[in-house]
């Protein structure tokens, strides 16, 4: 048996090239052949699942955090000249603490900074990843910045979002309250500049920079499944009996443009036996098998392991 090991990340918890080796651990020990590829979803960790399938150099630039501190923000130099960056890096969720949350302040000036540093490099074409920030400013702070992207742009989203459905989608886990989300609503709405792009699916991804980026020339496309080519996942398919994929927790959210949801619905498509994993299951997915590991944070990587053994036994 030969087993595809494509887990994305357990935010917080596990990296998903750390899940890719923890099950990649217990399935060796059993003697199966696996083949780890992290995937991700347009979010977090898109620059590290690339590198450990492409390679590349790591660059860095010390940009804008969302509210305008310093904070050094890496980005990926793939050999074939494109660059890679995460939106997340600059002026991401976890760049802040809780009583700092505000998106009525909160810019997105910081993303504008790294792309002009990336723009510097003279990169073939760019790849900008999208989610995880802390923003609802329809790209306000960016478009300070730049005014035109000079190169052929791909934005990752991670969500379908549209723009006007941004605020009060994800308004409040970046801190909104009720009065705040109809203030985001409002000034998302009054940016005449935004409105002929509105409609695009992923237009309302990261707080409406999706709409902005579209509005400088930037191609939205899906995040999970892009990801996918990029790490040529179909090629990879090929040849493997088993296809291991998984996340934190498994939900009604999973098969709606998450990375899992796609290797799974690419699995289905040509009949390849998949099994899906998380931390904790809230929903269990159609047409391939679920296993709920012990939810405990501390045990994530044990769990793992031993999840590889009982496939391989």
């Amino acid at each position: 048996m030969r087993a595809l090991l494509c887990p994305a990340s357990l935010k917080g918890v596990l990296s998903a090239r750390a899940a890719a080796a923890a099950l990649g651990r217990g399935l060796r020990e059993e003697g199966v052949e696996a083949t780890e590829l992290a995937v991700a979803d347009g979010g977090e960790g898109t620059c590290e699942v690339l590198a450990a399938a492409h390679g590349g150099e790591w660059r860095e630039a010390v940009v804008s955090d969302p509210i305008g501190r310093p904070v050094p923000a890496r980005w990926l130099l793939l050999p074939d000249g494109r660059a890679v960056l995460e939106a997340a890096s600059a002026i991401g969720l976890p760049l802040l603490q809780p009583a700092e949350l505000d998106p009525l302040r909160a810019s997105s000036r910081g993303l504008g900074e790294l792309l002009l540093a990336v723009l510097a490099e003279q990169p073939s074409s760019v790849v900008v990843a999208l989610g995880g920030t802390a923003t609802v400013d329809g790209g306000a702070g960016l478009r300070q910045c730049l005014r035109e992207l000079p190169v052929a742009v791909v934005v990752l989203c991670d969500v379908r979002t549209r723009l006007a459905d941004a605020a009060r989608l994800f308004g409040p886990q970046k801190g909104a309250s009720d009065a705040d989300v109809a203030e985001l609503e409002r000034r998302l709405a009054s940016m005449p500049e935004l409105a002929p792009y509105a409609d695009l699916p992923g237009s309302g991804a990261a707080g409406g920079l999706g709409a902005a980026l579209a509005a400088l020339g930037g191609e939205l496309v899906p995040g999970a499944a892009t990801v996918l080519d990029l790490l040529d996942f179909d090629g990879h398919l090929a040849g493997h009996d088993l296809v291991v994929t998984g996340e934190g927790q498994v939900d009604s959210t999973t098969a709606e443009g998450k990375a899992p949801g796609e290797v799974v619905s690419r699995c289905l498509a040509v009949r390849a036996r998949c099994v899906v994993f998380g931390g904790r299951v809230r929903a269990v997915m159609a047409g391939v098998e679920t296993v709920s590991l012990s939810g405990e944070p501390s045990r994530a990587e044990a769990d793992l392991v031993d999840l590889g053994r009982r496939l391989a036994a």
